[in-house]
């Protein structure tokens, strides 16, 4: 056989091929292919490309993508087109807005997707995996449609704004923009960012661009206010599209911008429908942090006594505005640390909504160092005055029913909140009674309130985590001793040890203590103070549990975190006690938050086997 008739035979092979085929693939590998959309390759999704194939505007879209989405939507507005067209028309636009067609095009993608969600009263098919991806492309559009030119900041304002096929009338509804006494600004695209150093993001899947916004103090604001002022608040921005079909048509449309804080409203209605909002709760809580010194403070408020008052700092602070109707969780941390460290517990706790329904989380503030029966005094002072001024007229049984939780250090200053010392502190300075002492009403009056602790009567239940009840062994440690002699105290402190160590001359004060000792000196087993709190049980009515870090996988009872030995952290008479694996820093330990979980659920339910329940609609 000659070559030519070889060729002519191939040719002939060739020809009768099969044109279509199959080949096997990794499921996984098929799966991204058929999910692929703009949002996560960058290239149209299979549903899209298939609209272009059949109206033969494949190739016009890849040379001319302006022209294409024109054709596609003057054959949806003259109906040629059906909801295929209507989503094919968000994505493709969105992914001419990705590459040169801007913000008109954006808006246009998040005019065509709210009408492919919302098709006038109609129920879509909830199996339709387009209406994730359309929600997405939504969100994303209308972040971009309203991103400022001169930076990070998304710009929420009233205008006039073109659309390739007409124009976008977009009011703004100021209501969301009040929150509690501040008022928001600053919106910061927030679902983009990569967020480091929380053990979990939580993102609420639903409607609208998560934001983030900062606060302002309002001119008229009134009453006790707690919130933080470098607070980040996690809102959503919904622009509700009237009648968006058949503006589409029109090619005039109309829009409201509303913002939802998500404090305040997790879902919205439209067309008579529930439909939830997309909230980035995770991080914004992140990026506030990010952007406050709250870290970087806490080594100065161990060494400087007066570093709050100095920051002209409130001590009790909240990340969203008092609710009455909420039990108060309050967070009160270690030595050298600050409320920054109880991040993921909060992130973990706010996110369920069993927690987020029936409580709210405060957070108390301290300069470390200072004698602890000083910082206890300022816990103790502090919630009464945000109990007093947040329910003056004592409406709200639920902020009656607090929860305060501490951690090493602040473990202390919560139990101080629910003891009667009657004079065993007093002891430890003086065997004269406090009226016996030749020293200023000032001084006395800070005695007597530092000193002769009563319980707060709307404390009712307290946590313990790695709470050094007899003392830590660090505290015993040269480094710890020195750091101890480089803490300057408060200015009421040295003034308060300067006439006591005039009245020790006359042997009349400091009967067991040479001078006013530092927390890191309270915290050594030796000293009385610690031996003598130890000895003081929490008061019948309030309950306690004690979570007990202990390192490695010897025998609890012999083991310590590295900071606190079990035997310290251990108490009689709580309802739990709770050995975590960890070492010293076990918030963010995911047993501890568990535990803390269950504590405060377990707190709730008790409140309403016992009728007590503060909520309304249910016993007082």
């Amino acid at each position: 056989m000659t070559r030519i008739e070889l060729l002519a035979i191939a040719i002939l092979v060739a020809g009768c091929a099969m044109p279509i085929g199959v080949k096997r693939m990794d499921p996984r590998a098929v799966h991204r292919t058929l999910t692929s959309n703009e949002l996560t390759s960058g290239r149209p999704s299979v549903a899209s490309r298939i609209v272009l194939q059949q109206r033969g505007l494949t190739e016009v879209f890849d040379e001319r993508p302006a022209e294409a989405l024109a054709t596609l939507h003057q054959q949806f507005v003259t109906g040629r087109g059906d909801e295929n067209a209507l989503f094919a028309l968000a994505e493709l636009s969105f992914d001419h807005a990705s590459h040169g067609g801007g913000r008109p095009s954006y808006l246009a993608a998040a005019v065509y997707a709210w009408a492919f969600l919302f098709p006038d009263g109609k129920a879509p098919d909830p199996f339709d995996p387009r209406l994730r991806l359309a929600c997405d492309l939504y969100n994303r559009a209308v972040t971009e449609g309203f991103h400022s030119p001169k930076g990070f900041e998304v710009e929420l304002r009233p205008a006039r704004e073109p659309l390739p096929f007409g124009t976008l009338d977009v009011t703004v509804d100021p209501a969301g923009f009040r929150w509690g006494n501040r008022q928001l600004v600053h919106f910061a695209p927030v679902a983009d960012l990569e967020v480091r150093g929380l053990r979990n993001r939580y993102r609420d899947a639903g409607i609208g661009a998560a934001l983030s916004a900062g606060t302002a103090p309002l001119d008229s604001a009134t009453g006790f206010d707690m919130i933080a002022p470098r607070v980040k608040v996690p809102v959503t921005a919904v622009l509700r599209i009237a009648d968006a079909r058949r503006g589409l048509a029109s090619g005039q449309l109309r829009a409201t911008l509303e913002l939802h804080a998500a404090s305040e409203a997790r879902q919205i209605r439209v067309d008579g429908r529930t439909v939830p909002l997309e909230i980035e709760s995770s991080s914004s809580l992140a990026y506030g942090l990010a952007e406050s010194p709250v870290f970087a403070r806490e080594l100065k408020g161990f060494l400087s006594g007066d570093l709050l008052l100095q920051e002209k700092r409130t001590r009790l602070v909240a990340l969203e505005p008092y609710r009455a109707g909420l039990i108060p969780v309050v967070l009160v941390h270690g030595t050298a640390s600050s409320p920054g460290r109880w991040a993921d517990m909060f992130n973990d706790l706010q996110n369920d909504p069993r927690i987020r329904e029936h409580f709210q989380f405060w957070y108390f503030f301290y300069d470390t160092g200072n004698p602890i029966a000083y910082s206890s005094m300022m816990l103790r002072r502090a919630l009464r005055e945000a109990v007093d001024g947040l329910d003056p007229s004592g409406a709200d049984a639920c902020i009656r029913r607090m929860v305060v939780i501490g951690h090493s250090q602040g473990g202390l200053l919560t139990k101080m909140t629910a003891i009667d010392s009657g004079d065993l502190l007093w002891r430890n300075v003086s065997d004269k009674p406090l009226d016996e002492l030749a020293v200023r009403d000032e001084t006395k009056a800070l005695l007597r309130e530092g000193l002769f602790i009563q319980p707060l009567p709307f404390v009712r239940r307290l946590v313990f985590i790695a709470t050094p009840h007899r003392g830590s062994f660090q505290a015993r440690a040269w480094v710890s001793d020195l750091l101890a002699r480089l803490v300057s105290m408060p200015k009421e402190i040295v003034a308060l040890g300067t006439e006591l160590t005039a009245l020790r001359r006359e042997r009349r004060v400091f009967a067991h203590v040479k001078r006013i000792p530092t927390s890191v000196e309270n915290m050594s087993p030796a000293n009385p103070f610690i031996k003598t709190l130890a000895t003081i049980p929490v008061v019948p009515g309030v309950a306690a549990h004690s979570i007990i870090a202990v390192k490695g996988d010897g025998p609890p009872e012999k083991g310590n975190d590295g900071v606190v030995a079990y035997q310290s952290a251990h108490v009689d008479g709580v309802e739990s006690e709770l050995v975590v694996r960890s070492d010293h820093s076990t918030q963010s330990n995911p047993f501890t938050i568990e535990e803390v979980r269950r504590i405060l659920l377990l707190h709730d339910a008790q409140l309403r086997q016992a009728k007590d329940s503060c909520r309304p609609g249910g016993p007082a």
